[in-house]
C-alpha cells in the first residue's frame, strides 16, 4: 500500500532544470507581453529623442626644432626664424586649442551663442545653416550683458511679417515687417532690454515656412564656451605622437564639423601672431635704427657737401694713393668694429630698456650672443602663450620666469663683455690709423680733413646700408611665417548617429523584457509560501500521494456523471483505480464488509466535501453500493454543496436511540445511485458524541450493507473529531488544497503519517492549475472540452493570466 507514489526524502542539491523552466515558460504571455511593451517604449524613445553626431578632426603640431621645411623656405633658413624655434608639447598646446581665448572666439566667428529651433508636430529640432531667418542686433556688446538664457519665438505670417512672442507663449510684437527694428525685455532674475533688434530673411525663406514657428534662444556667451570647452575632446593618438584628434558630439552634425575646423583655424592665427612677434620687433628695432643713422648720414653728407664747396675740392689727388693703400684695410677694420660696437650698444639699450622680444639675425660674430638672443626670445613667446590659458603664478610660468631671469642676466654680461673687447679693438684700430696719419703728412691739411669726413661718411652709409638689408630679410620672414598645426584631416562625421544606438536600445528593451516578468516572477515565487504543484507535496511529505483534482471550470459542485468528460470528471476517476490499489492491498480486502474511506484536511475550504460527494458518486457509477456520511458535526457542508435544507443526520442518531440508521438515508437527483447521510443539527459537545457506542455500531452496520462508505470528516489541525474514530477508517484520503494550503502546514499530514495516527494514509491536491503541465502535475487534456463543460465558460486568458500566473 505504501509504495503507491511514495517518495523518498532525500537531501538533494542538484537542480531540476526543466523544472526550473517550465516555473517560467508556462508565463510566456507575460514575457511576450513585457518584451512587446518594452519595443513599443524603445520605438518611442527613438522615434522622439534627438540623435547626436560625432565630428572629428586630426591635426599635427609641428615641431620647430626639426628642419623639415619646404625647398622654397629653405632659402631663408639662415634668417633664425624657419628650422630655429623649440619643440611644441602636445599638452601644452591641448590646453591652448581648449582655452576660452581660442573657444569665444569660435563662438564669436560663428555665432553659437543664437540658436534657432523648428518647432514641429513630433518634436523640435535645431536649425543651423538653412534657417530662413536672420536675427541681427546692431549693439554686439548688448549681447555680452546677457547673463541667463533668453528665448522668444517667431511666426511667420507671409514673406513680409511675423509675430513675436516671449517665453511664457504672449504675443508682445504683431505683424514686424522683416528688417524692422524691435526690442526685447527680459524677465529673469537680472532684468535687461536688448534694443534695435531686427530679424531679415535668408536666401533659405520660401512659403512653405509660412505659419511656421520658430524658437530663438540667446545665451551667455560664457554659458556656450563653459559648454564648449567640456564637450570638445581632444588627445594625442599616442603617447609617443605629436598628432592630436579633436572630436564633437551635436545633434547637427554640420555644425559639430564647423566648430572643429574653426578651433584649428583660430589656434593656428594665434600661433601665427605669436611667432610673428619676433620679427614685428626686430622690424621696429631696425627701423628706430635706419631713423637715427640716416640722421647722422645726412650730417655727414652735408658737411663733405660744406667741405668741398668751401675748399673746392672735386677729387683726391694721386699722389696720396700710394700713401692710403697702406691705411686700406685698417680702415676697413676700424668701420666694421664701429658698427658692432654700435649694435652691442643699441641691444644693451634695448634689454635694459624692458622685457620684451630682442632681434635676431644682426650680424654678431659671438654664437653665444646669438644662441643667448633665440632662447630668450622662445622663452619670452612660450609664457605669452602659456599666460593665455595660466595664470602668472603657475609653477610652469614661475619657472620660465626664473629661466629668462637667468638668460637675461647671462646675455647682459655677454653683451658687456663683447663691448669691452670691441671697444678694445677699436682703440687698437685708432692708434693703427694715427701711426698711418704720421705717414701721411706730407698729404696737405686740406686733403686729410677730406680724408676724415669721408670717413665718417663711409661708416655712416656702410651702417644704413646692413640695416637695410636686415629689414627686408625680416620683412621677408613675415610673409613666410608658417601654422604651428598642420591639418590631416578635416572635421567629418558619419550620417549615422553616435546616440541613440538603436540596436543597443532594442537590445536592452529586450532584456528588459525578459528580465522584468523574470524578476517578478522570481520575486513572486519567493514570497510565495502556498502549496502548488505535486512536486511541493512530494518535497516536504512522505505521504504517499494519490492523485490531484484539477480546477473545475464550472460553478457546479457535483461536476461526476456519467456523460462527464471533463478533465475534473477524469481525475476522480484516476482517483478511483488508485483508490482500488490501495485497497486490494489493505487486510479488509480479505473480509466480506465494505471499504470504510475517510476524507480530512488540515484546515476548513480545501475542498474536503467537494471531494467527499464527487468521489462517492464516482465509486457509485462503477456499479457499487456508497454511501456518503456527513460526520464533520462543527461545520456541516454535504447538505450545502447539495443545495438541499438541515435535515436529521449523525447528530440525532448518537443522541436519540430510537432513529435508525435507514431513517436517515436520502438521495439526490443529481447522484441517484448514492445513498447520503446528512451530518445532523450541530451539537455543542461533538468530540463527546463521537465517542458513543452508538458510533460504533453505525460503521459496523454500514459496513456490513455497502460496498464503499465514505465519511466526511473534519479537518485535522483544528480540532480532535477526526482522531477519535480515526480507528474505523480503512483509508484515509487528506486533501490539500493547491494556491490555499500554506507550505508549512504540511508538517499536519506529515506528522499523522510518521505517528501513524490515520491508517493507510493517502494525500490528494485539490484544485490544481491544469495549465501547468507534467512539471506540475499529470496534467489533464484526455477528452477535455465534451460532455457538460464548454468553453464558453473559460476566464478570458488576460484574468486567468493575470489570476493563476
Amino acid at each position: 500500500m505504501n509504495t503507491i507514489n511514495s517518495p523518498q526524502i532525500e537531501e538533494n542539491d542538484t537542480i531540476n532544470i526543466r523544472a526550473e523552466l517550465e516555473k517560467y515558460l508556462i508565463h510566456w504571455k507575460w514575457f511576450a507581453i513585457g518584451s512587446l511593451i518594452s519595443f513599443i517604449l524603445a520605438f518611442l524613445y527613438l522615434r522622439y529623442s534627438t540623435p547626436k553626431y560625432t565630428a572629428t578632426s586630426t591635426i599635427m603640431i609641428k615641431d620647430n626644432k626639426k628642419s623639415g621645411i619646404s625647398a622654397e623656405l629653405e632659402a631663408f633658413k639662415d634668417l633664425g626664424i624657419i628650422g630655429a624655434g623649440s619643440s611644441n608639447n602636445p599638452d601644452n598646446e591641448i590646453e591652448i586649442l581648449k582655452s576660452r581665448k581660442i573657444i569665444g572666439q569660435v563662438v564669436k566667428n560663428l555665432k553659437l551663442n543664437i540658436k534657432y529651433i523648428s518647432v514641429g508636430r513630433v518634436k523640435n529640432s535645431e536649425i543651423y545653416k538653412l534657417t530662413p531667418i536672420s536675427f541681427n542686433i546692431k549693439d554686439s556688446l548688448a549681447l555680452k550683458e546677457i547673463k541667463d538664457p533668453l528665448s522668444f519665438s517667431i511666426i511667420l505670417n507671409n514673406e513680409n511679417n511675423f509675430d513675436i512672442f516671449n517665453e511664457e507663449d504672449e504675443l508682445i510684437h504683431q505683424g514686424i515687417s522683416f528688417g524692422g527694428k524691435f526690442n526685447l525685455i527680459s524677465n529673469k532674475l537680472t532684468p535687461y532690454e536688448l534694443k534695435d533688434l531686427s530679424i531679415t530673411k535668408t536666401s533659405f525663406f520660401s512659403s512653405q515656412h509660412f505659419r511656421k514657428k520658430i524658437i530663438l534662444f540667446i545665451y551667455p556667451e560664457d554659458l556656450i564656451i563653459n559648454g564648449l570647452t567640456k564637450a570638445v575632446y581632444i588627445s594625442p593618438i599616442n603617447k609617443n605622437s605629436s598628432v592630436l584628434k579633436l572630436s564633437l558630439q551635436s545633434s547637427v552634425l554640420e555644425k559639430a564639423e564647423n566648430v572643429l575646423d574653426e578651433i584649428v583655424e583660430q589656434y593656428n592665427s594665434d600661433a601665427k601672431r605669436d611667432k610673428s612677434e619676433i620679427s614685428r620687433k626686430t622690424v621696429e628695432f631696425i627701423n628706430d635704427r635706419l631713423e637715427n643713422v640716416g640722421k647722422e648720414l645726412a650730417i655727414v653728407d652735408d658737411n663733405v657737401q660744406d667741405f668741398k664747396k668751401r675748399n673746392n675740392v672735386t677729387d683726391i689727388q694721386s699722389e696720396a694713393e700710394l700713401v692710403l693703400q697702406t691705411s686700406t684695410l685698417n680702415r676697413q677694420k676700424l668701420i666694421d668694429a664701429n658698427i658692432k660696437l654700435s649694435i652691442i650698444k643699441s641691444l644693451r639699450q634695448e634689454l635694459n630698456k624692458s622685457e620684451d622680444i630682442l632681434p635676431v639675425n644682426l650680424g654678431l660674430e659671438d654664437p653665444n650672443i646669438a644662441n643667448y638672443i633665440s632662447q630668450y626670445n622662445e622663452l619670452l613667446n612660450k609664457k605669452n602663450r602659456l599666460l593665455k590659458s595660466a595664470g602668472e603664478k603657475n609653477t610652469v610660468i614661475v619657472e620660465l620666469q626664473e629661466n629668462i631671469n637667468g638668460l637675461r642676466k647671462s646675455l647682459g654680461n655677454s653683451l658687456f663683455n663683447q663691448e669691452k673687447a670691441i671697444q678694445l679693438n677699436v682703440s687698437n684700430l685708432n692708434r693703427e690709423a694715427n701711426r698711418f696719419n704720421n705717414k701721411i703728412s706730407s698729404i696737405p691739411t686740406k686733403e686729410r680733413e677730406f680724408l676724415d669726413i669721408a670717413r665718417q661718411q663711409e661708416i655712416r652709409a656702410g651702417l644704413y646700408t646692413y640695416l637695410l638689408k636686415k629689414k627686408e630679410e625680416t620683412e621677408i620672414s613675415l610673409a613666410v611665417t608658417v601654422p604651428n598645426a598642420k591639418i590631416i584631416d578635416k572635421a567629418y562625421g558619419s550620417d549615422i548617429p553616435v546616440s541613440p544606438k538603436k540596436t543597443i536600445i532594442f537590445l536592452v528593451a529586450l532584456i528588459f523584457g525578459i528580465v522584468i516578468p523574470f524578476v517578478i516572477i522570481y520575486i513572486r515565487d519567493l514570497l510565495d509560501t502556498k502549496v502548488h504543484t505535486k512536486k511541493d507535496i512530494l518535497d516536504l511529505t512522505s505521504v504517499p500521494f494519490l492523485g490531484d483534482i484539477p480546477h473545475s471550470e464550472t460553478k457546479e459542485k457535483i461536476v461526476v456523471g456519467a456523460d462527464a468528460r471533463s478533465s475534473t470528471a477524469e481525475a476522480f476517476r484516476l482517483i478511483r483505480t488508485n483508490l482500488d490499489f490501495m485497497l486490494s492491498s489493505s487486510n479488509n480486502s480479505k473480509t466480506d464488509f465494505g471499504n470504510t474511506i475517510f476524507i480530512t484536511s488540515t484546515t476548513s475550504g480545501e475542498g474536503k466535501s467537494f471531494i467527499s460527494i464527487n468521489l462517492a458518486a464516482t465509486l457509485a457509477l462503477s456499479g457499487k453500493k456508497v454511501i456518503l456520511v456527513g460526520m464533520d458535526l462543527r461545520a456541516p457542508k454535504v447538505t450545502e454543496y447539495l443545495n438541499i435544507p438541515e435535515r436529521k443526520g449523525i447528530t440525532n442518531y448518537i443522541t436519540n436511540e430510537s432513529i435508525t440508521i435507514d431513517s436517515l438515508k436520502f438521495r439526490v437527483p443529481e447522484l441517484k445511485d448514492l445513498d447520503i447521510i446528512a451530518s445532523g443539527v450541530i451539537p455543542p459537545n461533538p468530540a463527546e458524541l463521537l465517542m458513543s457506542d452508538r458510533v460504533n455500531s453505525m460503521f459496523d452496520e454500514l459496513r456490513a450493507e455497502y460496498d464503499y462508505v465514505l465519511v466526511d470528516t473534519a479537518p485535522v489541525n483544528l480540532v480532535t473529531d477526526t482522531l477519535l474514530i480515526a480507528k474505523h477508517a480503512d483509508v484515509f484520503l487528506y486533501v490539500s488544497r493547491a494556491n490555499y494550503l500554506d507550505k508549512r502546514m504540511l508538517v499536519v499530514p506529515d506528522t499523522l503519517y510518521r505517528d501513524k495516527k490515520l491508517p493507510n494514509m493517502a494525500l490528494i491536491l485539490n484544485d490544481t492549475d491544469m495549465t501547468r503541465g507534467y512539471g506540475y502535475g499529470y496534467g489533464y487534456g484526455y477528452g477535455y472540452g465534451y460532455g457538460n463543460v464548454k468553453d464558453e465558460n473559460k476566464a478570458p486568458w488576460y484574468k486567468r493570466l493575470i489570476g493563476r500566473s
